[in-house]
C-alpha cells in the first residue's frame, strides 16, 4: 500500500513539473454537454494535447583526463534538447 501511494505521489509530482516547465499544454477544443433523455445526443468534450520534445544524443568532444601526464582524449558526451509545447 505504501509503495502504491509513493508511486502515485511521484506521478503527481512529475505531472506538476511537466506543466510548470511548459512540457504539456492542454486546451479544450469543444464544450461537453449532457445527453438528452434518449441518450443519443450526448457529446464528450474534446481536447488538443501538445507535448514538448526531449532529444537525447551524444557529441564528440575533448576533455582532460587526469593522469600522471595530462592528455586529451576524444569521447562522446550526452546531450539533451528540450522544446516547449506550443
Amino acid at each position: 500500500m505504501r509503495i502504491l501511494l509513493t508511486l502515485l505521489l511521484v506521478v503527481v509530482i512529475l505531472l506538476i513539473g511537466a506543466f510548470a516547465f511548459n512540457l504539456i499544454d492542454i486546451s479544450q477544443t469543444r464544450e461537453g454537454r449532457l445527453p438528452t433523455v434518449d441518450i443519443r445526443g450526448g457529446q464528450a468534450p474534446a481536447y488538443d494535447v501538445s507535448t514538448g520534445a526531449v532529444k537525447v544524443g551524444s557529441k564528440t568532444t575533448s576533455v582532460a583526463v587526469p593522469r600522471l601526464d595530462t592528455t586529451r582524449k576524444t569521447i562522446e558526451v550526452p546531450t539533451v534538447n528540450v522544446t516547449e509545447a506550443r
